[in-house]
């Protein structure tokens, strides 16, 4: 896979040309723009060039193109520096778990789930993964145990030979094992499936009892449109069934109140600052819409302005205020008070920006 860009300028618009056969890149665009359509976290395709020619009009293999994913980084690039740690391992699998329930909520079996088949983009604390990849993928009605459970056996493989690969190398994380590492995809898919599809029971005498297990999926970033309560009269057992869900209830709420697009966990943050910034208004509190518009304006825009020219397009704006945030309340535990927003960040840009691992473009790079 070759990047390139639209045009000269260093600021056009990037895009991923990959060759192949002609039957291959247009299977893989119809899956992409399927998945594009269903709002899977995915690359977006741009177009299957067919009858290429070099300058000797040789004949050149298909291409398929897609654009490129803004702010994304490989894994090689986010598991090779010297400051990886074993929990950014840990949230690259819990990144990769979540993509292939979403994709598996779908009817799409992936067939090739992979760390290389994935670009990683930092949301928050933690990363979201997009499949970049579906060659080898196709869409279902609904998939059976046994397919979900084929899936995941690829998925192991690929994923702890990638881990081993890098581990040969000498730049995984010391003491991480590549297998273990691997299952712990597999242990957090289960997770989030059994909560997802699997029947709850719960404490009939706990009047709180169904309200949480609803928060425990909007924890998860998914959205509750309809579940099945029912007691069992003879038993007296409270039964929890999610019937209709669907990713995105943080950056669904956070996009409906102020407009912003956001990764899950990015959108997560920004509201709890929301409601703080909500908490600190007089009463009578004015309707929800304005908080946030006040906010907004008042907040979230003064901060991410203050990203320097030479960052824009390296760091998203979400993720910038965010790790204000954090860099705030480092700062703040460190003087014994508040130190107050517009401080932090610029204390941020001046003394850790610099030192930041970023998701710039190398033009150069190939899968």
């Amino acid at each position: 896979v070759r990047l390139v860009r639209s045009t000269d300028d260093p600021d056009s618009e990037v895009y991923a040309v990959k060759e192949t056969v002609s039957e291959f890149a247009n299977r893989e665009y119809k899956a992409l723009r399927e998945l594009a359509h269903l709002g899977a976290p995915s690359v977006q395709p741009i177009a299957v060039i067919e009858g290429r020619t070099d300058d000797s009009n040789a004949e050149l293999p298909c291409a398929l193109v897609t654009r490129f994913l803004p702010y994304s980084l490989p894994y090689r690039v986010l598991l090779s520096g010297k400051d990886v740690t074993s929990n950014d391992i840990t949230m690259m699998a819990n990144a990769l778990a979540l993509l292939l329930v979403q994709l598996h909520l779908l009817g799409f079996w992936w067939g090739d789930c992979s760390l290389s088949n994935t670009l990683f983009r930092r949301d928050a604390e933690a990363f979201a993964a997009y499949l970049v990849d579906a060659e080898t993928g196709e869409f279902q009605k609904s998939l059976s145990d046994g397919q979900r459970e084929h899936d995941l056996e690829i998925a192991h493989f690929n994923v702890a030979a990638e881990l081993e690969d890098l581990a040969l190398s000498g730049v995984l994380f010391p003491g991480m094992d590549p297998i273990r590492a691997s299952e712990a995809v597999i242990k957090r898919y289960h997770r989030i499936w059994k909560a997802l599809k699997e029947r709850q029971v719960l404490d009939p005498k706990d009047r709180h009892a169904v309200e949480r297990a609803m928060r425990q999926l909007q924890d998860l970033g998914f959205a509750v449109d309809e579940v099945s309560v029912s007691l069992d009269g003879e038993s007296q057992k409270l039964y929890f069934q999610p019937k209709l869900v669907a990713p995105g209830y943080h950056r669904n709420r956070l996009r409906e109140l102020t407009g912003l697009e956001t990764e899950a966990l990015q959108a997560k943050r920004l509201l709890a600052s929301l409601d703080r910034f909500r908490g600190r208004e007089e009463n009578p509190k004015p309707p929800i819409a304005d908080s946030a518009r006040r906010w907004l304006n008042e907040t979230y825009r003064p901060i991410v302005e203050m990203i320097p020219q030479n960052a824009r397009g390296r760091i998203e704006e979400a993720q910038f205020f965010h790790e204000v945030l954090e860099h705030r309340w480092y700062l703040s535990e460190r003087e014994g008070h508040d130190v107050g927003l517009t401080f932090a960040a610029q204390s941020y840009i001046d003394d850790v920006a610099p030192f930041r691992r970023d998701s710039g473009v190398e033009m150069e790079a190939n899968k």
